[in-house]
């Protein structure tokens, strides 16, 4: 029995999990692309003159997001990974098995490299002293000590008329 088109299968499957390994671990490290806040924490006086709803800006800071796999890329990565197993393991199963599963974790992890974002994250101090964060997709211009208003799970200008 000649067992070089399996051998052959496995090291094109374990080349195709490598690229796959290598390229979700790539793109699990996002690095902040700002640097970290100013951690000056606003006085008791300045907290308790906060109106209800109010908060005092902490900073805001940069971060990249990874994207959200929709199954396209697993499925495409999937097909192109079992006709390349399929041909490099002449045509057995085992070949088009490996290409296939190792396509799939490639593809998956290349859509969610693809769809990376920068997110805009607001630190808010709020009248208990508790902190809390919101994210936004534009940078929202809120400057460190500034007194913004939380209406409707958004931040805006605190002298800003309340919507109904």
């Amino acid at each position: 029995m000649n067992n070089a088109p399996v051998v052959r299968a496995w090291r094109a499957g374990l080349s195709l999990l490598g690229l796959a390994t290598i390229a979700a671990v790539s793109s699990a490290a996002t690095a902040p692309a700002s640097a970290p806040m100013a951690a000056s924490a606003p006085s008791a006086r300045q907290l308790t003159a906060l109106c209800d709803t109010c908060a005092i800006v902490g900073g805001v800071k940069t971060e990249n997001r990874k994207g959200k796999a929709s199954g396209v890329g697993a499925v495409g990565g999937a097909v192109a990974g079992g006709v390349v197993g399929h041909k490099v393991g002449n045509g057995g199963i085992v070949g088009t098995g490996v290409g296939a599963v190792a396509g799939g974790l490639l593809g998956n992890a290349i859509e969610k490299r693809v769809g990376r974002h920068k997110v805009w994250v607001t630190t808010v101090t709020l009248r208990d002293g508790k902190t809390q964060k919101f994210d936004s997709a534009a940078d929202p211009h809120w400057k460190s000590g500034e007194i913004v208003r939380i209406d409707h799970g958004a931040l805006v200008r605190a002298d800003a008329a309340r919507t109904p």
